[in-house]
């Protein structure tokens, strides 16, 4: 009874289920494989060119642009070269018209001073002229300078030594001049060293002679005036003296 309940459960409707399924050989599986991998292989090959072109376009773009920005940089390097150049010249241009201005400035205010020089000789001579023949012989000091130079401690002086009077003979003679100056609060003077022992200033003229020297004096002193002795050959005493406060 038991077995024949059994046959019944396998052969009716409680028998297993059971898939049908077609028979399919094993070069069909092989061949789908293929197919997948060659579908794989395609698309992999077609996202690669893509991605290679898209490369070739963005690197031939960044070359055109580098190229196009090194030109530029080469054009703006050769125009600030020739800035430079045109600035550097100009430069050397100002500073020469400049030296130039000066030297014209100089110059004019040398040519100034001479002709207000000579325009006092002019005086001093047409002065002397009416006197002439009229005094004994004489000596006159005339047009006494005592001016700063353009060194630190640097003085120049200047002076016209004039002689007038009947029948003028050569007047040979020496000059003395001494100097009046402070130095630490204390007044003092010093006589202007030459080549003579004596420190005085060898003369030898007729109707005039200009004189124009300079000398040094240290830092620290102040130098306030000087004084000029004229004295003739052979006299002890001297002939003439005249003093000049220093021109501020």
């Amino acid at each position: 009874m038991i077995k024949s309940s059994r046959r019944r459960r396998r052969s009716g409707i409680f028998a297993p289920r059971v898939t049908v399924r077609p028979h399919r050989p094993a070069y069909i599986r092989w061949l789908i494989v293929l197919l997948a991998c060659t579908l794989i292989l395609a698309l992999s090959w077609g996202m690669y060119d893509a991605g290679h072109q898209l490369v070739d376009s963005d690197e031939k773009e960044t070359i055109e642009e580098m190229d196009h920005l090194s030109r530029s940089n080469a054009r703006l390097s050769e125009e600030n070269g020739e800035l430079r150049m045109k600035i550097a010249a100009l430069e050397r241009q100002l500073q020469m018209d400049a030296v130039a201005r000066e030297d014209i400035a100089s110059h004019v205010k040398a040519m100034e001073d001479e002709n207000t020089r000579l325009k006092e000789e002019l005086a001093f001579f047409e002065n002397l002229g009416t006197a002439i023949g009229k005094i004994d012989q004489q000596i006159f000091i005339n047009q006494l300078k005592l001016v700063r130079g353009q060194l630190p401690g640097e003085y120049r002086y200047s002076m016209l030594l004039v002689q007038s009077g009947k029948r003028v003979k050569d007047f040979k003679g020496s000059l003395e001049f001494i100097v009046h100056f402070r130095q630490n609060g204390e007044k003092m003077v010093t006589p202007l060293a030459s080549e003579n022992p004596s420190n005085t200033f060898d003369v030898n003229f007729k109707f005039y002679q200009r004189i124009e020297n300079g000398f040094r004096m240290p830092l620290d002193a102040q130098v306030e005036s000087m004084q000029v002795k004229v004295f003739e050959k052979g006299v002890a005493q001297a002939r003439l003296s005249q003093s000049v406060n220093l021109s501020l």
